[in-house]
């Protein structure tokens, strides 16, 4: 399939590449993993991203989302600068990932949050040969090294990476805030909606750390709509804030932002390995967050079963993209070098 770019006539701005309509069902599917994703602590939509091929373009499209509510506000040409900026973004992307997206959210946010409870083990089990075989994916979208690059500088940065994300899980261990206030809400949005873009974040890792996970899947299952408003706002706020320097170190410093992404993933199976003791104990007794870490116990098979079968699922679909899905990216997120091969 092929994604040419619209050739625009003299004095049109040009536009984003047309996406074949026999996509959409595709990208809603990809929309709803990544919603799926995010439900869960300790695993990152934008890891599904990654791993689903569409991580760039999705960047992209936000950036230049913003970038026209920026030219709207401060101009200069304020609704030729927007229209620009709206004519460069994939729509036939954007709609159909965030339509998957909600319908995720809103149809198993509940179911999800008692999965992860009942079956601990098996549900980090899953998520971890998930994530593990994920980190494949921005290891392959390295671009080459320039000259003057040297190679013990993305090691580092991976190992630095890494052990930033290690550390930070042990701090998800806070307890469940029932009635929180809204400008906490707000804030705590901007920030965990933050961690959707960046593969090996969970803003589901961080709101359980801030005391907030429980009360928002409860307020997501029970439609509690002056709650999910003030969320929302929030997660706009801190996207807005966020995704333009992401995509700016995309462009200008590729290979060492998709080094700590991978690095930030690694580090990131600490939340998940299937055994651990028990969380932190809040004043119901209910336990929270990450435990210490410990050698496998029953059950066994379960977990090491469900690990093997998310790290398949995960290699069929980097098999699946390279053999069939054309490079699909941004234009502007691949000035650097292209991939190596």
């Amino acid at each position: 399939m092929s994604h040419q770019a619209h050739t625009p006539h003299a004095g049109q701005p040009p536009r984003a590449p047309r996406r074949p309509w026999h996509l959409v069902p595709l990208d809603m599917l990809r929309g709803f993993l990544i919603g799926c994703a995010e439900l869960v602590p300790g695993v990152s939509g934008g890891t599904i991203a990654l791993v689903t091929g569409i991580y760039d373009e999705l960047i992209g499209s936000a950036s230049h989302v913003i970038s026209a509510a920026k030219k709207l506000v401060v101009g200069p040409d304020r609704i030729n600068g927007m229209m620009t900026e709206l004519r460069r973004t994939q729509w036939m992307l954007i709609i159909p990932v965030l339509i998957g997206m909600a319908t995720a959210v809103l149809s198993i946010a509940g179911v999800m949050k008692d999965f992860v409870a009942a079956y601990p083990e098996h549900s980090r089990g899953l998520f971890f040969g998930l994530v593990l075989v994920s980190i494949l994916v921005p290891l392959r979208m390295l671009p080459a090294r320039r000259p003057g690059q040297h190679r013990a500088v993305g090691v580092i940065m991976f190992v630095l990476a890494a052990a930033a994300a290690f550390i930070m899980v042990g701090f998800a261990g806070g307890g469940n805030d029932a009635d929180p206030s809204l400008i906490v809400v707000f804030f705590a949005a901007a920030v965990a909606v933050c961690a959707l873009v960046i593969p090996g974040v969970s803003g589901s890792f961080f709101l359980l750390a801030v005391g907030l996970y429980a009360t928002t899947m409860t307020a997501i299952s029970e439609r509690d709509l002056g709650y999910i408003a003030i969320f929302g706002l929030g997660a706009v706020f801190g996207l807005a804030s966020f995704v333009s320097l992401l995509r700016y170190l995309l462009t200008h410093h590729r290979r060492v932002t998709l080094l700590v992404m991978a690095g930030l993933m690694f580090g990131s199976l600490r939340a998940l390995w299937p055994w651990q003791s028990d969380g932190t104990p809040d004043a119901r007794g209910e336990t929270h967050g990450v435990g210490a870490l410990i050698l496998p116990t029953a059950p066994i098979a379960g977990p090491v079963l469900l690990a093997l079968a998310g790290a398949a699922a995960v290699l069929i679909l980097i098999l699946v993209e390279s053999r069939y899905s054309p490079v699909g990216h941004d234009e502007e997120l691949d000035v650097e070098h292209k991939p190596a091969r």
